[in-house]
């Protein structure tokens, strides 16, 4: 049989994500991962040095379809950028919520999110990108110096909340993860609000929600 040409990033992504989820472990070797799937060795190497460089891709991959999606919404243009950022959490975990047997496979037991996960290195790169062209607002201190390190408490700050919303929603038992939909939305409001000065009700509600959470876990 003719080996299969033309392969793409997106293909191999496929094959890699249909190959660890039937076989519950990474491939052994590029040269069986590639036989297996009739194309040519070369081919992977065209596009990933490593299997690592194709997972991390994958996460990205992710986050490249969310933003693909609200760019096609004229609606999300007109955003604030309180509410694009609300937009892309839900687009972003819908994404997840499809792929969700990989995610739990790549993050799962043992290996929850967090800033040394080598697979999401990647993916804190572009979305810290993301949060950056946001422009979101903050105190109005007239020195260059404070504003920089206030805009990498943010970027920073957005990373963190990330990881924890994607540890929740791998955590989330409840129907259509619901659950998740309600943190995501008591989160960025609790922090749109710590940064805009705002009253500290809606500080005060995420940390009711979050001790209900933790009892019903216990």
């Amino acid at each position: 049989m003719a080996k299969k040409k033309n392969i793409t990033e997106s293909n191999l992504i496929d094959f890699y994500m249909d190959y660890v989820l039937e076989h519950g472990k990474a491939p052994h070797s590029v040269y069986k991962f590639a036989k297996d799937n009739n194309f040519e060795e070369a081919s992977f190497y065209a596009h990933f040095g490593t299997f690592k460089a194709l997972e991390q891709k994958i996460f990205t991959a992710f986050l490249h379809n969310a933003l693909n999606l609200l760019a096609q919404n004229e609606e999300y243009q007109s955003f604030d950028a309180r509410n694009k950022l609300l937009s892309f959490y839900y687009t972003f975990f819908e994404i997840l919520t499809a792929n969700r047997s990989y995610v739990l496979f790549a993050l799962g037991e043992g290996n929850k999110p967090t800033n040394s996960s080598k697979a999401l290195t990647k993916l804190k790169s572009e979305f810290s990108d993301y949060i950056k062209s946001l422009e979101i607002e903050t105190f109005n201190i007239e020195q260059e110096q404070i504003e920089k390190i206030q805009q990498r408490t943010i970027v920073e700050t957005a990373w963190l909340q990330l990881l924890y919303t994607m540890k929740f929603w791998m955590d989330d038992t409840s129907a259509g993860f619901e659950k998740t939909d309600i943190f995501i939305e008591k989160s960025l409001k609790t922090s749109f609000d710590v940064i805009n000065t705002q009253p500290l009700k809606s500080v005060i509600d995420f940390g009711k929600f979050l001790f209900k959470e933790r009892m019903q876990m216990n």
